[in-house]
């Protein structure tokens, strides 16, 4: 009896032992700097870096890589070619994530957008490299018209608030649509969000109609977490209730002082230096699906953006989360 009790009494020393080692570790692994752990790239929204990037693709894509971002989004073609655009960047080292392409054509009849023909789409998604096209933002009002000194993003907020819940219906309508015809063509749609999307119209937001109206399995969500939070909800409790249909992140920051507002203005700064929690952040992003980290920024006053964007990457490399 008193072998065994003995016996009984190391084992469970044992388990103890076994037990603190593995919390240890957990903890070790805890704090190593998320990116390294994930094994992620941290990307870049490109075109920020300068106001000349579409003069010298090569260069642009060379300052991307010197400081260290492996992975960008393109927020337009940049007057290029797709296979221009991809060459540059495999001569710089990078990666082509992402592509926004807005609901309604911009441009002329060589710029691409959802309206453009699906196999076209496809085939630019093709050669870029790129698995995600992006919608930037909601359907345009067609009653959108500008008023005498009003600012663009004042008048386009006006218009969307004056369209109530129609132009969320029709934007989920065309996500619907968009994503399930490009799907079958290897491109997954997904939505950027902004701060309005989440003002009240009546007792549901444009975001609630969204949810609800367009199909999981097939429309996903490019998060940008800046805009979630300056419209007062709290990024964690959020992306916990997105497991599943958020596949990249905007890591956008915001200024510790600036009130929540629904209105499209904000001069987001340096990641790190505004009132976001990164390292609660970045891994709740994790949970709920993120793959592709991408920094976001507006220029920033008193200092080159590039300078700002170095800054950004630098804090996020070494965050540990």
């Amino acid at each position: 009896m008193h072998k065994m009790n003995r016996r009984v009494l190391l084992g469970g020393i044992s388990a103890s032992a076994l037990g603190a080692m593995s919390a240890d570790l957990a903890q070790a692994r805890s704090r190593r700097r998320f990116f390294e752990r994930m094994r992620q790239p941290i990307g870049l929204q490109f075109g920020i870096i300068g106001a000349d990037t579409g003069r010298d693709i090569d260069a642009s894509f060379a300052q991307v890589a010197e400081i260290g971002f492996r992975e960008v989004e393109l927020s337009n073609l940049f007057g290029r070619t797709p296979a221009e655009l991809a060459a540059a960047a495999a001569r710089a080292g990078v990666k082509i994530a992402s592509l926004h392409l807005p609901l309604i054509a911009m441009g002329g009849p060589t710029s691409l957008s959802m309206a453009s023909d699906p196999a076209r789409i496809a085939e630019a998604m093709g050669t870029l490299g790129a698995r995600w096209a992006i919608v930037p933002i909601l359907m345009i009002p067609s009653t959108y018209r500008p008023r005498p000194g009003e600012r663009m993003e004042t008048g386009l907020g006006r218009a969307i608030a004056e369209s109530g819940e129609d132009i969320w219906k029709q934007t989920a309508a065309a996500l619907n649509t968009k994503a399930a015809a490009l799907r079958p063509l290897g491109v997954g749609v997904a939505y950027h969000n902004h701060n309005l999307d989440f003002a009240p119209i009546g007792k549901t937001t444009g975001w609630d109609i969204l949810m609800r109206e367009t199909e999981a399995d097939l429309v996903k969500f490019e998060i940008d977490i800046g805009w979630v939070e300056l419209a007062g909800i709290d990024p964690v409790r959020f992306f916990d209730s997105l497991r599943g249909r958020v596949k990249l992140l905007h890591v956008r920051d915001i200024v510790r002082d600036k009130p929540q507002s629904f209105e499209i203005s904000m001069n987001s700064p340096i990641v790190g230096s505004g009132r976001l929690d990164w390292a609660r952040i970045l891994p709740a992003a994790w949970r709920a699906g993120a793959r592709h980290f991408i920094v976001e920024q507006e220029p920033t006053a008193g200092m080159p953006t590039s300078e700002a964007v170095r800054r950004s990457f630098d804090y996020l490399s070494q965050l540990r989360a």
